[in-house]
């Protein structure tokens, strides 16, 4: 069992929680995942490390509630314990050599990249990063990019922080100002990571994107998390979660995510209905 050390509130729907797992926190690196089960009955689910530190032995994830298992989730506090953490898992994100990124994240997916940044930034990386959330309430981790961006672009969809728009608009723009990437590392939304690659191929800038479709067990053996790459079937569980973001198809994997939407809605119901009638 994996006691959660700490629980901090990040947003409305999204929070950080700390675990001791000090076996996972002394391997883990930048773009790696574990997977994840909150209860004995629980669905397992995938969660990429937002941090670790060795000497306290503690791994971080940041989840946002959007279903019935990160609602499960995020009913533990802190001493309670999960069911399973497994990790480190997948391939790290490759950072040697690089020295001038631009880091793009959308939503929850900048808990994924702000340690992809961090280490860019540690290494000597000139770094430039584009953070985006629908509207002001769902901004976190500004701050923490800020620290470690010599340039830092925050969008809302509505303006409501930062400047109004999307962020492959601040991707455009500092492109067309005369900065030339070594690479662009894009996490968040699919849609978003696909918008940021078509935008990078008309600029021939080697553009990184970090996949997340669905995802049972973590190991290649399901078969669930494959994905279309250079016209090849890849897993993102052992191939990556990072992919060349010019070679994935992304209108394929998008739909093949959307294909348990019903089921998930009516799961999550459900679920809603049961925590309803126990707090009653």
């Amino acid at each position: 069992m994996y006691t959660i050390l700490n629980k901090t509130p990040l947003t409305e729907n999204a929070a950080r929680i700390d675990v001791d797992a000090p076996l996972v926190a002394k391997k883990a690196l930048p773009g790696q995942f574990i997977m994840l089960r909150a209860g004995e009955h629980s669905e397992r689910m995938p969660f990429t490390i937002h941090d670790a530190d060795p000497e306290k032995g503690s791994v971080a994830i940041v989840y946002q509630v959007v279903g019935a298992g990160t609602r499960e989730l995020d009913q533990l506090k802190a001493g309670d314990q999960l069911n399973a953490f497994v990790g480190p898992l997948g391939k790290a994100v490759e950072t040697e050599g690089l020295k001038k990124v631009c880091v793009v994240g959308g939503g929850v997916g900048c808990a994924i990249a702000y340690p992809v940044a961090k280490a860019l930034h540690d290494q000597g990386c000139e770094l430039h990063s584009v953070i985006g959330f629908r509207n002001r309430s769902l901004v976190f981790l500004d701050r923490e990019f800020g620290q470690v961006s010599d340039i830092l672009k925050v969008m809302t969809d509505d303006g409501s922080a930062g400047e109004k728009g999307l962020v492959t608009d601040a991707l455009r723009a500092l492109i067309e100002a005369g900065h030339r990437y070594d690479r662009v590392i894009a996490i968040g939304p699919l849609v978003m990571m696909k918008y940021v690659s078509l935008l990078t191929r008309e600029y021939g800038i080697p553009t990184e994107v970090s996949m997340n479709p669905i995802m049972v067990d973590g190991t290649g053996m399901c078969g669930g998390c494959r994905l279309t790459v250079g016209g090849q079937t890849r897993f993102a569980c052992v191939d990556g979660p990072g992919f060349d973001g010019h070679e994935v198809d992304f209108d394929e994997l998008i739909s093949r995510n959307r294909i348990y939407e019903e089921f998930e809605h009516r799961r999550r119901d459900e679920h809603c209905r049961l925590f309803d009638q126990k707090v009653t």
